[in-house]
């Protein structure tokens, strides 16, 4: 029978791993995330002023310019892909925790927002994109006569 050191913490992993996995926690794609095909979700906080919306998004380890931003239909869509480093000769991985693969993460516009006037900084590994308000756009009312 051959020693192995026991690692509490590995013990405790396995332990929770099934129930993270059932629920999407806490970078698998989950359904409510508008995630499909997405190998992990980077975790975001969206906040309000007056004057704009603010999305912040974790996206740590990316380059600037593996990180796309789109919008189609009033849906703002951050995606890109993290690399895995190649393993090298002579180096043994033994854990392996960060997220590789692509990611995808999506959020529904309001109508009253310039779309066309977003702002995107990108720095230490956060993304943060500032989204203008506009005037909320009231019901144009046009009166038909019946003859």
């Amino acid at each position: 029978m051959k020693l192995a050191k026991w690692d509490p913490f590995r013990e405790m992993e396995a332990m929770l791993d099934p129930y993270s996995k059932s629920h999407d926690w806490p970078f698998r794609g989950g359904r409510d995330l508008n995630t499909a095909g997405a190998d992990w979700v980077p975790r975001a906080d969206i906040t309000e002023t007056d004057d704009a919306f603010c999305i912040t998004a974790d996206v740590p380890g990316i380059k600037r310019e593996d990180v796309k931003i789109d919008i189609d239909d009033h849906v703002l869509s951050i995606h890109g892909e993290n690399k895995q480093e190649k393993e090298e000769k002579g180096k043994t991985l033994h854990r392996i925790e960060r997220y590789y693969g692509s990611f995808r993460r999506s959020f529904s516009l309001p109508e009253n927002v310039n779309e066309d006037k977003i702002d995107a900084v990108f720095k230490d590994g956060v993304l943060t994109l500032t989204i203008p308000k506009t005037e909320v756009k009231k019901p144009k009312s046009i009166e038909i006569k019946v003859k």
